[in-house]
């Protein structure tokens, strides 16, 4: 059984990654928690603190929208494997997350977004960014124009200088073997030279750990620019799926929080797992 939680803001975004999500796990047994969060106004008086719920209104235009929304889900092909629940919380968006992923054992966050106006901002929006960045659990990030395509080629850009610990790799191994997708690991360096000691380590580690079960392949690519190396390899590879390792900060920041350049297209239609340890 997988527990499975889509924050929601009743957008067509959230939607979005409802429908994907239902798809992605059609073939497995998931309970879906489908999560909408009211901000609470904190209001601090002397030693003490109050808070103050939202109004009695937006408790019944929550209750209804959410109504509208197991409506909707009927339109989904049945499947008796899948199960759906709803929350409403009151607090702030992070904290509220970290909470259900621990009260609900929750083993996969998807969450979509519609990304910021402009290319000179954050493609990924704040909130999705933010739980990205400071909720350890395995998110699937699912763009405002990506539709559901079986996963057939994922790519895993790394530079191999952080150590695949067994939470990662095993949760690669499900991705991997759910969608019996080809999994090329690619590397991107402004020129090819030999790895180190510990790059070589860490890349046959994962050679080996994915073995001979699950299809897979190395990749290199010589640039100087990390997300048009990614771009590239998307176009010429097919790719539908991106999966990165959050730990990776530098590496990870670069490829999914800033794109900058109009060419630079596939954070706005390629869904991305991200990885935490």
């Amino acid at each position: 059984m997988n527990n499975i939680l889509i924050p929601t803001d009743f957008s067509d975004n959230a939607w979005n990654a409802l429908d994907y999500a239902v798809s992605f796990f059609k073939k497995e047994e998931c309970s879906f928690y489908l999560l909408h969060v009211s901000a609470s106004e904190m209001v601090a008086s002397g030693i003490t603190s109050e808070i103050i719920m939202s109004p009695f209104e937006e408790k019944t235009t929550v209750s209804k929208r959410f109504t509208d929304l197991r409506e909707k889900i009927k339109q989904f092909p049945t499947n008796k494997k899948h199960h759906f629940f709803t929350l409403h919380e009151y607090g702030y968006l992070v904290d509220t997350i970290r909470n259900i992923v621990a009260e609900k054992s929750i083993d996969y966050i998807v969450m979509g977004t519609k990304g910021a106006s402009g290319w000179k901002e954050r493609t990924i929006g704040s909130n999705t960014g933010d739980v990205i960045t400071k909720v350890k659990c395995p998110i699937l990030v699912i763009p405002e124009k990506a539709t559901y395509i079986k996963p057939i080629e994922i790519a895993f850009p790394t530079d191999y200088n952080l150590q695949y610990r067994s939470k990662v790799l095993n949760t690669i191994r499900t991705v991997v073997a759910t969608s019996d997708a080809n999994f090329r690991i690619l590397h991107i360096a402004k020129k090819e030279k030999e790895l180190s000691e510990l790059q070589k380590e860490n890349k046959n580690l994962l050679d080996d750990y994915l073995g001979d079960t699950l299809k897979h392949s190395f990749h290199f690519l010589s640039t100087a620019n990390i997300e048009e190396g990614v771009q590239s390899f998307v176009e010429s590879s097919n790719i539908n799926m991106i999966t990165m390792i959050a730990k990776n900060v530098n590496f990870f920041q670069r490829i999914l929080f800033r794109p900058t350049v109009e060419k630079i297209s596939y954070h706005t239609h390629i869904p991305f797992f991200v990885l935490h340890e």
